[in-house]
């Protein structure tokens, strides 16, 4: 079973043990437009919470993309580099960005989960 949690900068993470998949929201999806690029880190990169992890861009504007939480990436998906629509259609199934290994779970507890994230959106 996962666990999701969300960032006010509209990342989300999807927790299953201790590997987490990173991408952005459908909401965030939505704001961006459509996506015609997307440069993901290499594999074994390391970063501390709220570094730039990736760049996203489309037909409105480029946008960085952060880590929710300090993490080292073991997996990116390359299917992106030649598909980034992929990000509108499924942002959160086949729309992921990196695979990585947690480093520090106490910063998953400041993360919101899906319905303080709904609550979130709302007010926006």
């Amino acid at each position: 079973m996962s666990d999701t949690k969300y960032t006010e900068d509209h990342e989300y993470i999807q927790i299953e043990g201790d590997i987490a998949t990173i991408g952005i929201t459908d909401y965030a999806q939505g704001q961006l437009g459509d996506v015609v690029f997307v440069e993901l880190p290499e594999t074994g990169a390391s970063f501390a919470k709220g570094d730039e992890a990736a760049v996203i861009e489309s037909v409105k504007a480029a946008s960085e993309v952060y880590a929710p939480i300090s993490c080292a990436v073991i997996e990116v998906n390359s299917i992106l580099e030649g598909e980034p629509a992929i990000v509108n259609s499924d942002p959160e199934g086949e729309g992921w960005f990196m695979k990585v290994s947690i480093s520090d779970e106490a910063e998953l507890e400041e993360l919101m989960d899906e319905d303080a994230y709904k609550a979130f959106i709302a007010e926006l």
